[in-house]
């Protein structure tokens, strides 16, 4: 199982809320109620993997490939906060998921980025970096979506609330400067083979976009602010730059899977990394959406509706290969079962057909 695997959680809660936006109603409560089972059905999954692969799992902490992936588990908890806020009206849920998402962050946040800095073996940025690690800015932006999903009465204090929540928006923006910087860098400098554009660098417009969607509730929030009202204007600045980054990220990325794909002949098969991609793609419908309300541009609810399409379709899509690969799995699992010959444990037997299947 990678540890990027809450992303499954992460794409599905954001194309529940997009719709619920949007005005699909019956959609969105059912794309709801799937990642309400998803959520704590990938913690036991996480929780068991951490038990049985106890070294693999603290290797994986270590690891400049696979350590950005635990950024997952903050955001998924953010969404799923959001999520069940927005549509369900469960404002203590929402609440203690924040305080959850806030100490994940704090947990994966100093944790890996200490462990990769002490780590005396150390990849060249060529093999090191990838749209994976802008899952840190997803995480930290994640928190203050969900805070203003709730007001910002997330402290006893609303006017500190909304200080805090600006700060993780702040924070996330500054974070993105940082990793984008030595993504693009490896972009331009170094070999880039079709093999090295993986889903997870839609994450280059994902992160920004959720930066815009969060930039543009605390805009909203400044009206009722007497602390965030002087500083409408730079917010709302900040939230178009955010925006206008997503949008000049969406061309170059296609172009770039059509090279992998159609030019290069890369075969699209299921992988867990491409919940990273349905993310980004439904988290610029949201945001463009709440930036027409806050700018009062209606011209850009059409852009929202386009793109939610697109993020239904491809979460299908992806649902669907993860369908048959939990298929092919149990299918497996039946013929061992069947033959009387094989003498391999049970244990052994599950895992190495989950591996197969692609589950571990």
């Amino acid at each position: 199982m990678h540890p990027a695997y809450f992303a499954l959680a992460m794409a599905t809660g954001i194309v529940a809320i997009t719709c619920h936006l949007l005005g699909l109603g019956d959609l969105a409560i059912g794309l709801s109620c799937i990642n309400l089972v998803a959520y704590p059905s990938l913690w036991v999954l996480f929780i068991a993997r951490a038990v049985m692969f106890r070294e693999t799992v603290i290797a994986d902490w270590k690891d400049h490939g696979r350590a950005p992936g635990y950024f997952t588990i903050v955001a998924a908890t953010g969404v799923l906060g959001t999520q069940v806020m927005l549509l369900h009206d469960w404002a203590m849920a929402a609440k203690i998921l924040w305080w959850a998402c806030v100490m994940l962050w704090a947990v994966c946040t100093y944790t890996i980025f200490a462990l990769l800095t002490v780590s005396d073996k150390k990849p060249t940025l060529e093999d090191g970096i990838n749209g994976g690690w802008l899952v840190a800015v997803v995480a930290t932006q994640s928190v203050c979506v969900l805070g203003c999903a709730l007001d910002g009465r997330v402290l006893a204090d609303r006017e500190i609330g909304l200080f805090v929540l600006t700060s993780f928006w702040l924070g996330g923006g500054m974070l993105y400067l940082w990793i984008i910087g030595l993504i693009f860098y490896r972009y331009m400098f170094f070999r880039f083979s079709p093999h090295d554009l993986m889903p997870p660098y839609w994450i280059n417009m994902g992160a920004v976009a959720i930066s815009t969607l969060a930039g543009a509730l605390l805009t909203a929030a400044t009206e009722s602010s007497t602390l965030l009202k002087p500083l409408h204007s730079f917010i709302l600045g900040l939230t178009l730059m955010y925006w206008a980054t997503a949008t000049w990220w969406i061309p170059m990325l296609l172009v770039l899977g059509i090279w992998r794909h159609c030019i290069r002949g890369v075969r699209l098969a299921y992988d867990p990394l491409y919940w990273s991609l349905v993310f980004p793609v439904a988290m610029y419908s949201a945001c463009t959406f709440r930036l027409a309300e806050v700018l009062n541009t209606p011209f850009l609810m059409w852009i929202a509706r386009i793109f939610i399409v697109t993020a239904v379709s491809v979460w299908l899509l992806t649902f669907l290969g993860l369908a048959r690969q939990l298929l092919y799995a149990a299918l497996l699992w039946l013929r061992q079962t069947q033959v009387p010959h094989l003498e391999q444990p049970v244990g052994q037997r599950v895992v190495g057909i989950a591996k197969t299947g692609g589950i571990i």
